[in-house]
Formats: C-alpha cells, structure tokens, sequence
C-alpha cells in the first residue's frame, strides 16, 4: 500500500490499522530482514523499557496474556486463550493455552505468571507499575489464573496486553547473576540467548548504540498462513543509523529492507520508486505545545494566558492545516479531539478543532484586554528543525494579534525541567500511546494530580471527578460518556495549543511483506516474509 491510500487509512482508523497478509500460497521462509533504526534500545525487558526504542521491541521477544487484534482493535487471547470478567469487576479469570513454552523450550506455566505481574506491580521497580495499581493478588491453579482487584478497573484488560505485563520465565531470571531485580535484568539482556521470553524471536546479539539481532522462536505459539510456527523469517538485524539521510541512502541502496522514521521532506519521492513502499502508519501520536495557565508567571509576572481566551485566541489564529504542509509536506491532520489522537479509543470526533478563524482571534484578544506588544515565549528543542519551522510560523501568525513572539531554545533536560517548574510560556511537546485505553493520555495531559495536567497547571474540579470516577467505571457506555465530557471541558479550557497528527513515515523494501507499525508504535515483525 503505497502512501497516498494509507494517508486515507490515517483519516479512517479509529483503534489500530488492519493490514492484509499475503496468501499460504505466496509465502517464503527463511531469511534475515536488516532493518535501520533511528535509536538503539538499551535495556528491553517489560518493567523497565521507558523509552520508545526500548518498549517498541519488548513485543517481539515477550508474549502477553493479552493483545489487541489488528483488525478489529478488540482485545483478544494470547498467551491465555480466553478470559471472564466476574460481575463485580473485581476478579479477571484466564486460561492459559496448553504447551506454552518459552523459547529455551522450558514450560511456561502459572507461577511465570504470578511473578511477571508481582514483578510489574511493584513499585519498587519499573516506572509502569502505577498501571495496575488495582491489583491486590495473582494466583494460579494448573492452566487458570485469577487476578483479583481491590477495586473495579476498566483499563486492566488492556494492561494485559501492554508491555509491562509480558510474561518472563521465573526460572531464567532468578538464574541470572546478580543482587537485585535491576542487575539480574541488566545481566540478561547483555548476555542475549533463548531462555527469558516466549515472544516470536529472542535476543541474540546487542552491541549497544550500533546493532542488535533477533533470532526467530523455534517454539513460539502462534501458528502462519502455512500452518507452521511463526515467525517466518529466521532473524532480524537492527542497524542504528540516527541521520535521516543515511538510512534512505541504505534502504535505497538495499543494504537494508526496512527504514524507520523517514523524514516527512522525503516521503513523495521514495512513494515514487517501484521498489519501494513507502508506508504512512496511523499513528496515536500527537504534536501539542502545553500552555502555562498559572495567574502569575515564574517570576511572579502577571501571567496573560491565565485567560482561557487569550489561549481560545491562539488556536484560532493557529492554520494547522499550513504548519502540516510545511512540517509534514501534508502527510498528517489537525487533532481532532483535544486530549488524545484520532487513533485513541474513545476519542470524539470535535474537528474542526479550533479551525483558523483570525477574525474570532481577534476578538477575543480584544475582549480579554490584552495589550498590544504582548510578548509570550515559546521554548523550543535547540537543533529541531520542527521547532524552529513551528516558531517561524507561530510567530507570523499571532503577529496579526499584537502578540510578539519570542524563542527561548533549549535542549530536551532542560525542556522538561521547565516543564515540571512552571517556568515557561508555551512549550513545544509530543507525545505517542503506550496503551490501548485513553486513560494514560488523558490522565497525562489533563488530570491535574498527575503531572497538573501536563505541566499547564490547569486545575479543573469537574474534569478531575469525571476522571477519578472513569477509573472505576466498568459500563462502557457510561465511561464513553465520561470521556465525552471530559474532552468538551478541555476543549472549551484551552490548556493546549491543539496542532496535528503525524502518522509513523515507514519506507519498506517491496520484497518485505508482511511488516507493520501499530498506532501505538510497536514493531511486528513475526507475520514478515521476505522474497528471496
């Protein structure tokens, strides 16, 4: 599928995109798929990736109870082959699949599953255990495993199909050397080798900031097109190329198969060459600039966006459409929904979300009495052409307003030290799902306990007890209706300057079939088949 149908598929998707796998018949086994990264892991296990590099690969050498089927969206079987949720919502039951094993061939039974989810929960460890927060005990009889709530979590069976929940072997870990949990995890991702996880692949070699391979599970579970065991190909080799220009160069040469993150100025003309396709992946990533909404600026200045219209204004006079054509070359769309992509379940269709109006803009900036010669700062990544393009535009754009713009560049520490203080004006940010449920985006970027509502400071009470009460909420309607007035809050709030979607810019050799990105960012690597 060649970029302009998938731009289409961007515009249609509404939980994860469907792709069709090539036929029994067209299928070939065997081989090594090169892929070039952007960045290198550094430490893939389930608790502790907290990095994109690192939590987009945890999928391919662990196995979940749970997934989320790329064709529906719809949480399905994995490593457990059915699931019940008790009526109260205070106890999951699963039923693991017969002959599970890991990929050294051992047994994977109950007791990996109690201590992967202890594991994950404790939180004394990884950064991800406030993700099951809910759970109070994780039991096995045999093949069933019963998880128990203390209190109702309508996101818990979609932490079961997030990374955090992977299920490691008890038995490899507390092998390895090593004093505590972190060392013992250190220990096994540098010695690489079949043991730990029941993914499609195992680690087989990592030289860290360069490569890493992949060596396909002989004992993987999951079954192909042929009736044979997944994976297909017989490893995957990662390359670590951070400039853009290298990795087309690779690709185009066919030194590799497949090249990540493919700069949106570059997109038409790979689309173009016949032995390449060039994929646009509907992405949950969304490119968002925070809004200090304080009554006083850090050094206690009176603060101008602290008036929700000023903030109305700015939106208007923001032509999301033009900074898409400039960052993007087109290749994106407005955010639609003023809290978590297009892509995100529960999202509500608002758009035009603040479609540019400069006339409206106006008027609010006169209505709230803002002085012309205004000046606002907006803190910018220093080396990102992105952000400077968007200052650029930015600042032409307000200038109608009287606003005077000005850059304060910064290097990504800085930037979120900034954020976490209160101590700028507008600050450029992005961010990508980790889980299929909008309650992390929503909880990060408007729940005021957890980071006051991405580090705006916007404190809305009404917003705060419909998030608290959708926690614990189990009628889907209801929740849905939760989410609903949660985003007309926002919306109406401003706390953001709302500006686009970005799918994942994904340039594939035609003789790779079989590979997607799903919105959430994972690599799947296991359907891929490669003509020899």
């Amino acid at each position: 599928m060649k970029a302009a149908a998938l731009a289409v598929g961007l515009a249609m998707s509404t939980a994860l995109t469907a792709f069709t796998y090539q036929t029994a018949d067209a299928l070939e086994r065997g081989g090594t798929l090169n892929f070039a990264r952007y960045d290198g892991s550094k430490l893939v296990d389930p608790i502790y990736a907290d990095r994109n590099p690192d939590i987009w690969m945890v999928g391919s050498l662990f196995s979940t109870l749970l997934e989320t089927d790329p064709d529906s969206g719809e949480l399905v079987g994995s490593l457990a082959e059915n699931y019940e949720v008790a009526a109260d919502g205070k106890t999951i039951t699963l039923t693991l699949r017969d002959g599970l094993k890991f990929s050294d061939g051992s047994a994977l039974t109950g007791d990996d599953v109690i201590f992967s989810l202890d594991r994950a929960r404790n939180p004394d460890l990884g950064p991800w255990s406030g993700l099951l927060s809910a759970i109070s005990d994780v039991s096995a009889d045999g093949n069933t495993v019963t998880v128990t709530l203390e209190n109702p979590d309508p996101a818990l069976l979609s932490m079961l199909a997030t990374f955090n929940t992977a299920i490691v072997s008890k038995k490899a870990f507390e092998a390895a050397p090593g004093e505590t949990d972190q060392d013992k995890s250190a220990a096994i991702f540098a010695a690489g080798g079949p043991g730990v996880g029941s993914g499609p692949f195992f680690l087989s070699g990592f030289e860290q900031g360069a490569s890493m391979s992949f060596s396909a599970n002989p004992h993987y579970w999951k079954l192909g097109e042929d009736g044979k065991p997944l994976p297909y190909v017989d490893g995957v080799e990662f390359q670590v190329i951070p400039d853009d220009a290298t990795r087309v160069l690779k690709l185009t040469a066919g030194e590799v198969d497949i090249a990540e993150f493919i700069p949106f100025s570059r997109v038409s003309e790979l689309d173009a060459d016949p032995a390449i396709n060039m994929y646009l992946f509907p992405s949950t990533r969304i490119i968002y600039s925070p809004i200090n909404t304080r009554e006083t600026r850090a050094d206690g200045s009176p603060n101008p966006l602290a008036d929700k219209r000023v903030r109305q204004a700015l939106n208007y006079a923001t032509h999301k459409d033009a900074l898409i054509q400039l960052i993007l070359q087109g290749a994106g769309k407005p955010m639609s929904s003023p809290v978590m992509s297009s892509a995100t379940r529960l999202a509500v269709d608002m758009s035009p979300l603040y479609g540019f109006d400069l006339e409206k803009a106006k008027a609010l900036i006169e209505e709230a009495g803002l002085e012309p010669g205004t000046e606002i700062t907006l803190t910018t990544l220093a080396g990102s052409a992105d952000d400077a393009t968007i200052f650029a535009a930015l600042q032409q754009m307000w200038q109608p307003l009287g606003i005077t713009l000005v850059a304060e560049q910064v290097d990504g520490a800085t930037r979120g030290a900034k954020n976490r203080s209160g101590e700028f004006d507008i600050h450029t940010y992005g961010w990508v799902d980790d889980v299929n449920d909008p309650s992390q985006v929503t909880g990060w970027l408007g729940y005021y306990p957890t980071r006051k509502a991405v580090g705006t400071g916007w404190n809305n009470a009404e917003f705060n007890g419909l998030y608290e009460a959708s926690s614990t909420e189990m009628d889907p309607e209801k929740r849905a209706d939760q989410y609903r007035q949660m985003q007309e809050i926002y919306a109406e709030a401003a706390p953001l300057l709302f500006m686009y979607e970005t799918p994942f810019a994904v340039a594939v050799s035609g003789k790779v079939d079989g590979y997607i990105q799903t919105p959430l960012g994972n690599n799947i690597f296991e359907n891929v088949s490669l003509e020899r």
